[in-house]
């Protein structure tokens, strides 16, 4: 009984001194603001949460926290006396954040509860691009293409594959775009032979994968003439991923496809003094049940040479390599470099192998 009655004493004068320090209240009408939809380009927007300390003690706002960026909070920093009011402005920068949106401000304060947490939405419309953001890459100081990089990505071997881009003439007068000295793998031409001042066109390009003899990621460098003249220094990006077609396979021969299978992708060459050499070595064994065919080897780096080994076919049950020689230059400290393997086994036709190296720091010349 008299441990009881000592616990109930503790409480209450627990709530009692709870009741004593609790002298500041924070009143709010709302916690939460909807500034429905507005333009991109009618910038910040702002909105007063009105504050009213219904205690008896000052109110003091200490701190604010933002859950974005975006959002600025002010608050009225004097102490806000008993039955006084102030104020917590929220402001939010629409810039380059179009769509519906919906931020917090955490609000800390000596009132009873000490943190409080307050809401804005709302909804940004898109402003109107202008054609220097929608087409990024100028030419000639005639016409802009959206971009100076047009990717196939995945291209089959034994494929065709399209892919188009605009283009606009911002120049008075009128515009003839060639792409000069293309590969026999790569097409690419304007829908419209001459494009007016402030007109768009298409620029069609066609990519085609048996034409080219490279695998993985391959790339052309493009030049261009404008209105007949050659543009110097400006070249236009074209890279695609050349990749084996297997989808004519069928089940059978995908059951008894080759399987490229090493021994391990990570091969570790140690400790490594600047300027030196080190050969690394990847073996592995075709585990399927025909031969398996070694299509490419490339490195990511000029600093790796490869050499695959003496068989470019490989039999089943049959072991090979691949070796590398990791040169370290001017590296220094943990050094990773990566190897792409491409083969005919269905499941695995590219393969990345890793080396790693630890490069000693070069010491400098007395």
């Amino acid at each position: 009984m008299k441990k009881l009655f000592i616990l109930i004493l503790t409480v209450a004068m627990g709530v009692s001194l709870n009741a004593q320090q609790a002298k500041s209240k924070m009143q709010l009408l709302e916690t939460e603001h909807d500034f429905g939809k507005f333009k991109e380009e009618a910038g910040r927007q702002t909105y007063d949460f009105i504050v009213t300390n219904i205690g008896t003690d000052p109110l003091v706002i200490q701190n604010i926290s933002a859950s974005c960026g975006c959002t600025t909070p002010e608050w009225t920093r004097s102490p806000i006396p008993a039955g006084g009011k102030g104020k917590i402005t929220a402001i939010y920068d629409p810039k380059n954040r179009p769509g519906p949106f919906n931020k917090t401000l955490t609000v800390y304060s000596n009132s009873s509860p000490s943190m409080t947490v307050l809401t804005i939405k709302g909804e940004v419309m898109p402003r109107e691009k202008t054609v220097e953001e929608l087409f990024t890459f100028p030419v000639g100081g005639t016409v802009r293409f959206e971009s100076n990089h047009l990717a196939f990505t995945n291209v089959k071997k034994t494929e065709k594959k399209i892919r188009v881009m605009q283009i606009v003439n911002t120049s008075d007068k009128d515009a003839t775009v060639e792409f000069v000295n293309l590969p026999s793998h790569l097409t690419l031409k304007l829908n419209t032979a001459t494009l007016k001042p402030g007109q768009k066109g298409m620029v069609e390009g066609t990519y085609d994968g048996s034409k080219n003899n490279g695998w993985g990621n391959v790339s052309d460098m493009v030049r261009m003439k404008v209105n007949g003249v050659a543009v110097e220094n400006v070249y236009y990006y074209v890279s695609a991923n050349l990749v084996e077609d297997f989808s004519s396979l069928t089940k059978a021969e995908l059951d008894n496809a080759p399987v490229f299978n090493v021994e391990s992708k990570t091969v570790s060459i140690g400790a490594m003094k600047p300027s030196t050499q080190k050969d690394v070595e990847f073996k592995f064994q075709n585990t399927g049940k025909s031969d398996l065919v070694i299509r490419h080897i490339r490195s990511t780096c000029g600093c790796t040479a490869i050499q695959q080994g003496s068989k470019g076919v490989i039999k089943p049950g049959e072991w090979s390599t691949i070796k590398a020689t990791f040169s370290s230059g001017g590296y220094s400290g943990r050094t990773t470099k990566t190897i792409y393997v491409y083969t005919n086994d269905p499941k695995n036709s590219e393969v990345a192998l890793m080396l790693n190296a630890d490069v000693e720091q070069a010491t400098a010349a007395r």
